[in-house]
């Protein structure tokens, strides 16, 4: 374990440095915006791009492992629903907190530390539990907060939800890479350099926006952050532990790839949703703050133990 804690701990001195640049003002919020929008769009697109063009679609989608992982996280979703409705909650901000409770950061977080603790393997599995977030869980809770508030479904729903995942970057690069590497074409030596050059920026920069957007946040509404944080770091691990290895029988390296994945702490785009639709925004700040914070330990001994899958 203490090994482990000692190869994520840079990860998180990177985000801890970008949280002292935004809470001592060096870096304003601004700033923290637009180094957000280059890693988004730019360095992490490039990351992506490139792992996904030197991939075969048919190696990485294992169906199984998709399987696995989806039933797992619609049972925490579930829970966490339920809870918040026992507190009298409505379905909009049930929603945003079953969000909370099973979405992480894989995008920033996840695609660059797990590929440097795990090796190039770990890619495939990374970006296909990338996939199944972005593809279905961000488009339900769409589903959810504008079908409550309109009390129907409609037409432009869809369209919204059709919208945002061919605009965002990391669905369009990953699919970009795919489709290049169904070509059968190799990637030329300086476009190759230049992705590289570019997406090498995608983990610093990535970690420092964590912790630079970290410092905006605040702890409020503790015992509500804590709960969704519990349900993030040890729960959603726990119930995709549960699936990948006894329920689906799933071979030991994607099985451990895809728990490290799901230990990740709450995502930074559930709060931008939150904020967009005005749905408990400060609760889902906590959660991230929280959730964070607590991932510096039990990140590491998730990823520990997953060490003995394989």
């Amino acid at each position: 374990m203490l090994g482990v804690f000692l190869q994520t701990l840079p990860f998180f001195l990177v985000i801890g440095l970008g949280y002292g640049a935004g809470r001592s003002g060096f870096f304003s919020a601004e700033g923290t915006r637009w180094l957000t929008r280059f890693v988004f769009y730019f360095a992490l697109s490039a990351m992506l791009f490139r792992f996904s063009a030197n991939l075969s679609l048919a190696e990485v989608l294992d169906w199984r492992l998709v399987a696995a992982y989806l039933s797992a996280t619609f049972v925490v979703y579930l829970l966490a629903t339920l809870v918040a409705m026992l507190r009298g909650l409505g379905v909009e901000t049930a929603a945003i907190e079953a969000q909370c409770a099973v979405i992480g950061n894989v995008g920033f977080l996840g695609v660059p530390m797990l590929a440097m603790l795990m090796g190039e393997a770990a890619i495939g599995p990374v970006m296909l539990v990338l996939a199944v977030d972005l593809m279905v869980f961000g488009s339900l809770v769409v589903i959810l907060i504008t079908g409550a508030r309109d009390g129907r479904m409609s037409p432009a729903i869809l369209r919204s939800i059709g919208g945002g995942l061919i605009r965002n970057p990391m669905i369009v690069s990953i699919a970009a890479g795919f489709a290049w590497s169904a070509l059968g074409l190799p990637i030329p030596d300086p476009m190759n350099a230049f992705l590289a050059l570019l997406g090498g920026a995608a983990t610093p920069g990535a970690l420092f926006a964590i912790g630079a957007s970290l410092a905006e946040k605040s702890a409020e509404r503790p015992h509500v952050a804590g709960w969704l944080s519990f349900c993030k770091l040890v729960l959603h691990p726990a119930a995709v532990a549960v699936s990948v290895l006894w329920v689906f029988g799933l071979p030991g390296f994607p099985a451990a790839v895809a728990i490290a994945a799901a230990a990740l702490p709450v995502a930074g785009n559930v709060f931008i949703i939150a904020q967009s639709y005005g749905v408990a925004p400060r609760r889902v700040s906590s959660a991230i703050f929280i959730s964070t914070a607590a991932a510096v330990v039990s990140v590491s001994a998730v990823i520990g133990w997953t060490g003995t899958l394989y």
